[in-house]
């Protein structure tokens, strides 16, 4: 069917507030679970506000994730790169997708996350350690969020944490990158990073790291080099980014609610509940999953025909009131192991984020040490005057400064 775009919400649209969605959005969120939105090449996808409506289409087999198809949906120009087609995990369909998964699995076990749950604590307090003797301020991103899980993606890898200025610099590149162009140059420049790291890890059988593990297992069927490569790549951009922005805009969150920071400071035990609230509420990374229909699929009154795009939307899937009463408030006490585990940050079905676990670990971990050894913690500049990301799907600070 035609559609005039030109009368559709445009997505995406920047937050006004760091941790709500964007009021555009949330006048979405109340008018029904389905949406027709307009991209920046003038194209149109369905936007999926509702709880249910997005967990039923991710996973749903008609609905492809499979980025290198012609009718998979473009949302941003970065995302024209062929380095994004495709990306590991995210970006493939089954059979590949199940393979790669299973290969990993074991890695990214709850039993192999909390075996690095002390070591993660001892590099928490070693940073405050830093911090503290360098004294106030402090920038709170490069100072603390992001050195936890660079570090520990880095050692999980077996990618020298030596080198982590050049692909966390690189990572920003590619994910904030405003053209095909610029996201393909970042990415290329990690790709023939990772590309001389297996090259010389397959002559150390001695590494015991992912990549290294995965070498070996390199057979030209169920793995390729190119698999391996992609799979390196997903997991190095996904496993340090998206957590020190969660870190970051966590903090940001509970400052604004000091009420919730002082339950969290009288009872550690609230720690993971309260981090899912806040996965819930920050949603860092604003998307769920973006799928193409590979036939036409019926749900709840809207008919979403083959060949059209699809994007679940995480911060308002998060705020569906038939879940989560009272959806825009922080409450860091909403019932642990049901609502607040209902949350589509992760996104849902068979591509949900395969390090779940690992983030969940790295965010308990990062707030209890850091409130408990910085009680007094406040932002060093008034909230207005932070610098946040912009004109995309993920959101972040560029720096946090801190006080105590």
């Amino acid at each position: 069917m035609t559609v005039d775009t030109a009368l559709l919400p445009s997505y995406p649209q920047d937050r006004k507030c760091p941790y709500q969605p964007s009021p555009g959005y949330q006048e979405l969120g109340g008018e029904g679970p389905l949406h027709r939105v307009r991209l920046f090449d003038g194209k149109w996808l369905w936007l999926v506000t509702g709880h249910s409506q997005g967990r039923r289409l991710l996973a749903d087999p008609r609905m492809s994730a499979d980025r290198s198809r012609a009718d998979f949906p473009v949302v941003l120009p970065r995302f024209e790169a062929p380095i994004f087609k495709p990306l590991a995990l995210i970006g493939f369909d089954p059979p590949t997708h199940s393979v790669h998964r299973r290969l990993l699995a074991p890695d990214f076990s709850l039993k192999h996350v909390r075996a690095l749950r002390a070591d993660v604590t001892a590099l928490a307090h070693r940073l405050i350690d830093r911090i503290t003797a360098k004294g106030a301020p402090a920038d709170l991103l490069n100072d603390y969020a992001l050195p936890i899980p660079s570090m520990v993606v880095s050692e999980l890898l077996g990618v020298p944490y030596d080198d982590h200025e050049f692909f966390e610099a690189r990572t920003v590149d590619l994910l904030q990158a405003k053209s095909p162009e610029g996201a393909e140059a970042a990415g290329q420049a990690l790709w023939d990073y990772l590309d001389r790291l297996i090259t010389a890890k397959e002559r150390d059988a001695a590494d015991d790291g992912v990549i290294s593990r995965l070498a070996s297992r390199v057979d030209g069927v169920d793995l390729t080099r190119d698999d391996l490569l992609r799979i390196a790549l997903a997991l190095l951009i996904g496993g340090h980014d998206t957590t020190s922005q969660m870190i970051a805009m966590g903090v940001v969150t509970l400052l604004e609610h000091p009420d919730q920071l002082d339950l969290l400071l009288a009872d550690a035990d609230l720690v993971p509940a309260a981090v899912d609230e806040l996965l819930r509420v920050v949603s860092v990374t604003d998307v769920s999953g973006v799928r193409v229909a590979l036939e036409d699929i019926e749900i709840d009154g809207y008919t979403v025909r083959k060949g059209e795009g699809v994007l679940v939307s995480s911060s308002m899937t998060n705020r569906d009131p038939e879940v989560y009463p009272d959806p825009y408030r922080v409450d860091v006490r909403r019932t642990a192991g049901s609502a607040s585990r209902q949350h589509m940050t992760f996104g849902f079905g068979i591509h949900q984020c395969l390090g779940q676990n690992l983030a969940r670990m790295e965010l308990e971990v990062a707030f209890t040490v850091l409130f408990e050894r910085l009680p007094t913690l406040r932002l060093a500049v008034p909230r207005a005057d932070l610098a946040f990301r912009k004109g995309g799907t993920m959101q972040g600070v560029h720096t946090l400064p801190v006080a105590w």
